[in-house]
């Protein structure tokens, strides 16, 4: 017996297609089946509507057009799939997938924006309010939709039952251009007769502190609103809405305080009971005022919410140098505490977070201005009470408790992990332990760095969308998660502020703590070319391509204008190669490197993208165009930085790498040399490391371009600082800032940038995945694999394994004696050219299945 099975249809980029914004939304599939070389040739679509395409001749599973009539808004629609096969056979149906549109257009909404009077409002950062309405219903229920957001960030509940699981709704876009609002079935939560909805409204991004050196409020407005519409429909077919306005009231809660940074305050005395429930009396509460809003700016969500994904046990209890309960969760998190607790009334715990410990007690010089500080005070129950706050996150490990009333018992305190709730795509393991643990660090700043944006930190001050960071991390990230629809979300803030400001931000969405405009910067500016680029390759969307077009070409044109005739681009700020090792603690631009040359090199990088960008997208002259554009500026960088025989002028691993990488040696016998010039360099510094942001993505690959795997495999197991291994020794479980972010001595690196919990440098994770396990990319959205694992060091073992848009794939090799093993697993529908080590064969071409592989060493 055979099997051939089609997994159900997903909607875009969605794992919940209820509300999406998108009125035809493009169809994948995957297909199980156990037939070596199984390939769709051909599939058939059927929609709930009775639309039905036929047998359509197509090997496509992937982003596959929408076949029917677009979606009304509301509208609920099923699909469905069966493939046939090259072989002749014909799978089942797929199960029915279901998806539902949003409100489509600015004219669906009626709800105004209940905002809580000035009078209630305490300062940036002040009291968390409650606003509620009552309302009755007239008959049974048959469906219900709650379309909601806000301006700051809300928690709403109906008849006293929390809507969703969402954590700081609605998350953080450019609010000045996009506000994203969510769809919730609530049918359950409603009943024939009164009801009740309540919403708690915290500052968040709107209102509250964002930035460094003090930060900035009221960025977006120095009014919160709750914005919701609550359509009913009732049994006999009738309907009902509900919206946010005047007759909304309002009144302080039992949050007293809440900050992004700084943290929240919840005196648990102060709980109206009930409130949220149909009878309270609000008499004494104050209405709302209904303010304006445009609807225009309302989009449906594009990827998942952050929502809490883990909970974490402590893993030790310690005790301070000043006798403080310090309690040890093993590993570095964004999130934050949940406590049960039981004492008197009016007693407070207070909840201090760390990432790390110095002389024994919490770090907090690397928080800066973030006081990352909780407190609860207990309403005094007979039984134990249960508190997490709601409106904020810490980056932390170390958590100091103090205040507990009674003996303090470990089992009553976890850490919830909280990240944007993207689902695991790839995973990395070998036969080093450090090795593992450094991917695992990735990982987990990822996890700790994608609170619905892509940010630098979790725990200090700042926590922004820094492009830079993105920019070199993304082919790790589109590697670890599925993170294409959220960063499709980042990528239209993105645009909007270029078109807003007139070149890429430092970090999107843009906060204003620089006290000047935007500038461009090469690396970080960037972002907007090779972000989806990597998109892309790692998906096989065009429409993320399509959608960022604009942003791409507006981003090289300007770059273009500002080099001048020369095509140098050596003017203007630049951050260079962040974070040099050999950069002082307080200079962290301080590089080796020339940032002109780095400027020039990603110029001539990102022109030759957008001209490979048009060609995809059928824009042939524009294709043209930017390639003549990406030799001229190749061109301009060999007669500024390159000798005729490849030296460069700045001498430096991170000239070598991009010079390689971004393929500006148009010489054999340039490559030659830089490459030995590079292996040279390496071994020069003792095979430690000696690039910043902008070389560490790059040197792996640079080495290994030329041939140099043992140099590259002692640059990358190297553990003595600075490398990528020497934090593990130190007990690290998250990617640091700077490569010596703690002191060989335990003490915290002196400078004012020390975080803990980045995952820039992380970026070297790639490389494990795509030559030390050897699983890689061979066309867009892994249609053709890339298998071509280069075993080097004293590793024995190396696997990766990826759920690619077409199916599971994986490669696992070991070593046992004078014998290389491998084994392939290649998904339904898709092939891979493998290239073995050690064989000196030229690369095979192999289909779907489960593949075995034996060279003698």
């Amino acid at each position: 017996m055979t099997s051939l099975t089609v997994e159900p249809v997903t909607f875009e980029h969605h794992r919940d297609a209820l509300g999406i914004g998108e009125p035809e939304p493009r169809l994948s599939w995957v297909v199980s089946a156990d037939l070596p070389g199984w390939r769709q040739v051909a599939y058939e679509i059927e929609l709930s509507d009775g639309t039905a395409t036929g047998r359509v001749e197509s090997g496509e599973s992937v982003l596959v057009a929408w076949p029917g009539t677009p979606l009304a808004a509301r509208e609920r629609r099923g699909a469905r799939v069966r493939v046939h096969g090259a072989d002749g056979s014909l799978s089942g149906w797929s199960a029915w997938s279901w998806a539902e549109a949003g409100i489509l257009e600015p004219s669906g909404w009626r709800a105004r924006a209940a905002a809580p009077p000035v009078e209630l409002l305490g300062p940036p950062d002040g009291p968390a309010l409650l606003l509620r309405r009552e309302f009755t219903l007239r008959g049974p229920v048959a469906s219900a939709r709650l379309y909601v957001t806000a301006h700051g960030v809300h928690e709403t509940e109906i008849n006293g039952r929390v809507v969703g699981d969402e954590v700081l709704a609605p998350g953080w876009t450019s609010y000045h251009h996009r506000l994203r609002y969510r769809t919730h079935d609530v049918t359950a939560l409603l009943g024939e007769g009164g009801n009740a909805i309540g919403a708690t409204l915290a500052d968040g991004w709107w209102r509250g502190r964002l930035g460094f050196n003090g930060g900035v409020t009221g960025v977006y407005g120095d009014r919160t609103a709750l914005i919701a519409q609550l359509e009913v429909t009732y049994a006999d077919g009738g309907t009902d809405v509900i919206v946010t306005d005047g007759d909304w009231r309002c009144a302080p809660g039992p949050v007293t305080a809440a900050s992004l940074y700084d943290g929240e305050k919840h005196d648990a005395r102060l709980l109206p009971a009930g409130w949220s429930r149909p009878g309270f009396d609000d008499a004494g509460w104050l209405p709302a005022d209904a303010l304006n809003h445009d609807p225009a700016l309302l989009a449906a969500p594009t990827g998942p919410p952050v929502r809490r994904v883990e909970a974490l046990d402590p893993v030790e209890v310690l005790t301070g140098p000043g006798g403080e309960t310090i309690v040890d969760f093993g590993q570095n998190i964004a999130g934050r505490l949940r406590i049960r607790v039981q004492g008197p009334a009016g007693r407070t715990v207070t909840l201090r977070h760390a990432e790390v410990l110095e002389d024994g007690a919490l770090a907090l010089r690397p928080l800066r201005q973030a006081d990352a500080l909780d407190r609860y005070t207990l309403r005094g129950d007979a039984e134990p009470e249960e508190w997490e706050p709601r409106f904020t996150l810490h980056g932390f490990r170390y958590a100091e408790i103090s205040g507990w009333p009674g003996p303090f018992d470990p089992a009553d305190v976890q850490a919830v992990v909280c990240h944007t709730d993207m689902a695991r795509t790839g995973t990395f393991t070998s036969s080093d332990p450090l090795l593992n643990r450094l991917h695992d660090n990735a990982v987990w700043s990822m996890r700790g760095n994608y609170a619905d944006v892509p940010t630098d930190c979790p725990q200090r001050d700042e926590r922004l969308g820094w492009t830079g960071d993105i920019q070199v991390f993304a082919p790790t990230a589109s590697f670890l998660y599925d993170c294409a629809g959220p960063l499709a979300s980042w990528l239209s803030d993105l645009s909007a502020e270029q078109a807003a400001y007139g070149t890429v931000p430092f970090f999107v969405p843009w906060v204003g703590v620089l006290g000047r405009e935007p500038v461009p910067a090469a690396a970080w500016g960037d972002a907007a070319v090779i972000v989806p680029w990597v998109l892309y390759q790692r998906f096989g969307d065009i429409g993320i391509l399509e959608a960022q077009y604009a942003a791409m070409t507006a981003w090289v044109n300007e770059i273009a204008a500002l080099a001048g005739e020369s095509h140098l681009w050596d003017t203007g700020f630049q951050f260079g190669d962040w974070l040099d090792p050999a950069a002082p603690p307080d200079q962290p631009g301080k590089a080796r490197t020339d940032p002109a040359l780095v400027a020039t090199a990603y110029h001539a990088w990102t022109a030759h993208l957008v001209s490979e960008a048009a060609r995809v997208l059928g824009r042939d002259d524009d294709a043209e165009r930017y390639a003549a554009l990406a030799s001229a500026v190749r061109e301009a960088f060999r007669g500024e930085f390159v000798t005729p025989s490849g030296r460069l002028a700045c001498d430096t691993q991170t000239a070598y790498a991009l010079a390689l990488e971004f393929g500006l040696l148009d010489k054999p016998e340039q490559r030659e040399r830089a490459g030995r010039r590079l292996a040279e360099l390496v071994a020069h510094d003792d095979h430690r490391i000696g690039t910043g942001f902008v070389g560490t993505p790059l040197v792996m690959d640079a080495l290994a371009s030329v041939g140099a795997y043992d140099t590259a495999y002692r640059l990358l197991l190297r553990r003595e600082c600075p490398s990528w291994l020497y934090p593990v020794t130190m007990g690290a479980t998250t990617i640091w800032e700077r490569w010596d972010s703690l002191l060989p001595d335990g003490s915290v690196n002196p400078g004012e940038m020390t975080s803990f919990n980045h995952y820039a440098l992380g970026a070297v994770a790639d490389f494990l995945h795509r030559t030390v396990a050897g699983l890689a990319p061979a066309a867009p959205g892994y249609r053709r694999l890339r298998v071509a694992p280069r075993p080097g060091g004293d590793l024995t073992h190396a696997s990766a394994e990826l759920r690619t848009p077409y199916g599971p794939a994986s490669v696992a090799w070991h070593r046992t004696g004078d014998t290389f093993t491998l084994t392939a697993t290649v998904p339904p529908g898709t092939v891979a050219e493998v290239d073995l080590p050690f064989s000196g064969e030229p690369a095979t071409e192999v289909g779907s299945g489960t593949h075995t592989f034996t060279v003698r060493i």
